[in-house]
């Protein structure tokens, strides 16, 4: 397979809300993306991904555009957008943005003109339907942030399809006209420099044709629709048609979200991501996410997460490249999700760290990951921000289910886990923002957990993740090598990565108890998350690197 600058990357994602407020008023922006650049650069980054930063009434937290080619004004100007762009480009460092175009918000100009009536030229740039002749929806399809996957529009009397939520309609990807008008958008952002995108939810943009019912077994208001939107047969088509239109013109970094894609159908994972034709250059898959359980004693399911990771591994071998990692703006925190928040912490944070960041692929690094930052636990539902959970909150409480009920779930599984503000030191607000009241409340453990008193502890979190990065840059068999999962005990993630003339053991324990270590012979240890002597165990969340040269 053929070298690229973006598979030696190193990438971290910005979620510019959170990072960092340069003034003041409680919301992270671009000014304070800036000034922390050289934080980045310090921890030896090279890619930069940016949630979205577009004009947005902020329903989902700006994956609703309104305005493809205007910044939020809470975030800055498009100066400020210009200026962090070149200032990432001047540190030698690249930006990807989020590229959001299975929907829009409803506030969009097309989607006001489009459900202004049902003449207008742009009325079909959306999917309306007419209702049942009862007057509910035109199918029992879910959204997927709960309730119907249909709004009734009272101007003109129809449904407008939202996969996501009310304020973010499905843009009809069947026109030929609304996908001119996102290509353009596109090429626009890349004339501009940017160095790629990230591209949300780009697997739901084929619907299946007639929009049928979803097969209802227990007679429930609406169902689980993926069926009807995830990684269609037809998607390919659009998805090529675009890539000659945009991506193929720019020397641009590209990773799709791309839910739904199996690795069991080789054939529409290289039409995804093959080296030869694939659409984007890597995609985020996620069969290894949901893989932990409420057993208090053992919360994640190793064996799933070695299993769901080798086969990615094995199966883009020869033929694409892996995007790797275990936390973004969607999942939960790692550390308290995966593994052991309080005992085991530190180690347990490198631990799950160690487990992915040498697999083949491009690691990704969530904001807060490299300290090891928490879930969070508000006790009331307007603590939160959320959507999905504020929904699914709305709709246990109609069905009757009691508050003390319903607010665990939340702390479990709530997106805003990874959205808390980024703890940057132990003053006011973690130093995210010197606002009396800030847009989401900071996690309350940030005068333990920040970057300030991680930076200059060798033994930290923050080291380590440094240390990761500078022993990956340091060896091209940590990135080109071979991939090969080492037959182990059940609680060890243990994997080679092989070249001609070297080999890497990863080694590491995911449980609270002791394992034996894999025999390895002849080997140097090059990084370990456990400063003590050798042995032929590994201690609760240990792990440990190996190089052996052949």
């Amino acid at each position: 397979m053929s070298k690229q600058w973006w598979k030696e990357a190193v990438c971290y994602q910005v979620y510019p809300r959170s990072f960092y407020d340069a003034n003041g008023d409680g919301i992270g922006d671009l000014r304070g993306v800036i000034e922390k650049l050289d934080y980045l650069q310090w921890m030896g980054i090279d890619v930069i991904w940016m949630s979205p930063m577009y004009d947005s009434p902020n329903d989902d937290n700006g994956y609703d555009i309104r305005d493809y080619k205007a910044i939020m004004n809470e975030f800055g100007t498009m100066a400020d957008f210009d200026e962090l762009l070149e200032e990432v480009h001047s540190r030698g460092m690249k930006l990807i943005i989020d590229l959001v175009i299975n929907h829009t918000s409803d506030e969009h100009e097309w989607f006001v003109e489009s459900r202004s009536s049902k003449e207008n030229e742009k009325r079909d740039w959306y999917i309306w339907r007419d209702a049942k002749e009862d007057g509910s929806e035109p199918n029992n399809w879910a959204s997927i942030f709960n309730g119907p996957a249909w709004e009734w529009d009272d101007t003109t009397q129809q449904y407008y399809m939202h996969i996501f939520s009310t304020k973010q309609p499905d843009v009809n990807w069947e026109n030929p006209d609304v996908r001119a008008a996102l290509y353009e958008t596109m090429n626009w952002w890349m004339d501009k420099g940017i160095d790629g995108f990230r591209v949300d939810a780009i697997s739901h943009i084929k619907k299946v044709d007639g929009f049928p019912d979803m097969p209802n077994p227990n007679n429930e208001p609406y169902v689980d629709s993926f069926d009807g939107h995830m990684n269609r047969p037809g998607i390919h088509e659009y998805l090529q048609e675009m890539k000659e239109n945009t991506l193929d013109q720019y020397d641009v970094f590209t990773v799709g979200e791309a839910n739904g894609v199996r690795m069991e159908n080789p054939d529409d994972v290289a039409a995804w991501v093959g080296e030869q034709h694939g659409v984007f250059n890597m995609v985020f898959q996620f069969e290894h996410l949901g893989l932990w359980s409420k057993d208090s004693e053992q919360k994640l399911n190793v064996p799933a997460v070695k299993e769901a990771l080798s086969k990615w591994q094995y199966g883009l071998e020869s033929l694409g490249w892996n995007a790797l990692f275990i936390e973004n703006h969607d999942q939960t925190r790692v550390v308290s999700s995966w593994g052991n928040d309080e005992e085991y912490w530190a180690r347990c944070a490198k631990a799950l760290g160690t487990m992915y960041f040498f697999m083949k692929g491009t690691p990704f690094i969530y904001q807060g990951q490299e300290i090891g930052m928490t879930n969070v636990q508000f006790d009331s539902i307007d603590e939160y921000d959320d959507v999905s959970m504020r929904n699914f909150y709305k709709q246990e409480m109609d069905k009757g289910v009691p508050h003390e009920e319903i607010m665990p779930i939340i702390w479990e599984s709530g997106r805003d886990n990874s959205r808390t503000p980024l703890q940057w030191d132990g003053s006011k607000n973690g130093g995210f923002s010197t606002a009396d009241r800030t847009w989401m409340k900071v996690n309350p453990n940030y005068p333990s957990i920040n970057i300030e008193r991680q930076q200059d502890d060798p033994d930290s979190i923050l080291s380590y993740y440094r240390k990761m990065i500078e022993v990956r840059k340091q060896f091209d068999t940590l990135v080109y090598g071979n991939y090969e999962l080492l037959d182990t005990d059940d609680r060890v993630f243990a994997y080679v990565r092989k070249s001609q003339n070297e080999t890497f053991t990863i080694v590491v324990n995911l449980s609270e108890n002791e394992r034996a270590l894999p025999a390895i012979k002849d080997a140097e240890l090059v990084l370990a998350n456990v400063d003590s002597e050798v042995s032929s165990t590994l201690k609760p969340y240990e792990a440990r690197v190996y190089r052996t040269k052949e």
